[in-house]
């Protein structure tokens, strides 16, 4: 049985414009953020830093618990006060023998051993001295100080735990320059040079600033194999740190270029492609033309080989047509009731095969 003549919208194949930007969600955040732990190990017994406050170099953030730290500095001292005990017998013995030995009464080599005594608890003072120091400042470090003025973004201890040396307690977000922290897939990161300008919107208003890549992560992320762009913002933009911003690179744009694009209506997937539906206009019939698909500019396809300007192709309805099946131009009538046709690239002229069709 024949197959029925189907009238069918053409596009005509021309080259337009990309409308569409690479748009990426990033986070605010300072260019400096410091993870604050204790350089001594001991029990959490008091935490003054909370979540949003704003801190200054000098300020305690946490405490441990200083017991230890006391019992081991009386420890410290009562052995300074031996040492020191012993140190001045030593030198009294040294007197008493350097009055010996001029008389005669006592050899040279005796002096000289007890000169070494002085000599040696002279050195043991010196050193349980240094000690004290040492379990003073140990002291000290049970005071968690903040080494530097902004925001506490974290807190990682809470009292009555007990922390490790260096264990992250307190995270500060450093007054100073913003950065935005955003991801890229793995076929962009190549073509976002560090240097390179990126516009930033901010999602609760139009304001609209400019930033520089700074920074390129050099592994992907485990979890989503993208990688991590760091982008400088000017010192003078404040922003709430950890808001939402919308970023833009100007190295991944395509806005103004000039590609040929297709309503996805017009698609068809075809041996495990896409495909369209191309009319032979001496025949009236149709024919598969594959085609590769580049990327999508808002509700088209940017067609990257397949087609060249000048091509009609089928609009809508590319499920119900077979190859080879001979076709009709579906020509809509204009207001002065001449039939026009709308192109692929948007522009309104008149349907150039609509006397073949006939």
């Amino acid at each position: 049985m024949e197959e029925p003549v189907r009238a069918v919208k053409l596009l005509t194949v021309q080259t337009g414009k990309m409308q569409s930007e690479s748009e990426f969600a990033g986070e605010v955040r300072a260019r400096t953020e410091l993870r604050l732990g204790f350089r001594v190990p001991g029990k959490l017994v008091r935490r003054q830093a909370e979540v949003g406050q704003r801190v200054k170099a000098g300020d305690v953030l946490a405490q441990l618990d200083q017991q230890d730290f006391k019992l081991a500095i009386d420890a410290v001292r009562a052995q300074l006060s031996a040492a020191t005990i012993n140190r001045d017998l030593a030198a009294a013995e040294v007197r008493r023998s350097r009055s010996l030995k001029a008389q005669n009464f006592i050899s040279g080599v005796e002096l000289d051993r007890r000169q070494a005594a002085l000599d040696a608890a002279s050195a043991q003072v010196e050193q349980i001295r240094a000690q004290l120091e040492t379990q003073t400042n140990q002291s000290g470090y049970a005071n968690l100080v903040a080494t530097t003025s902004g925001i506490v973004t974290a807190v990682e201890a809470e009292p009555g735990q007990v922390v490790a040396v260096g264990t992250p307690v307190v995270q500060i977000a450093q007054d100073g320059p913003l950065e935005v922290v955003f991801s890229v897939p793995e076929g962009s990161v190549a073509a976002l040079p560090v240097g390179s300008q990126a516009e930033v919107r901010q999602w609760a208003s139009n304001t609209v600033m400019s930033g520089v890549v700074r920074e390129k992560g050099a592994l992907a992320d485990p979890v989503t194999r993208t990688f991590q762009i760091r982008l400088a913002l000017d010192p003078a933009v404040k922003l709430p740190l950890g808001s939402t911003v919308t970023v833009v690179p100007q190295a991944l744009s395509a806005k103004g270029l000039a590609a040929i694009k297709l309503p996805t209506s017009a698609l068809m997937h075809d041996q495990g492609g896409s495909a369209v539906w191309v009319l032979e206009p001496a025949s009236m019939t149709l024919r598969a033309q594959p085609v590769v698909v580049l990327v999508a500019d808002g509700n088209e396809a940017v067609i990257a080989s397949g087609l060249a300007p000048g091509m009609q192709v089928v609009a809508a309805g590319v499920h119900v047509l077979t190859a080879g099946q001979k076709v009709t131009v579906y020509a809509p009538r204009s207001s002065s009731g001449a039939p026009v046709q709308v192109t692929a690239a948007g522009a309104v002229g008149p349907v150039a095969a609509a006397s073949s069709a006939k």
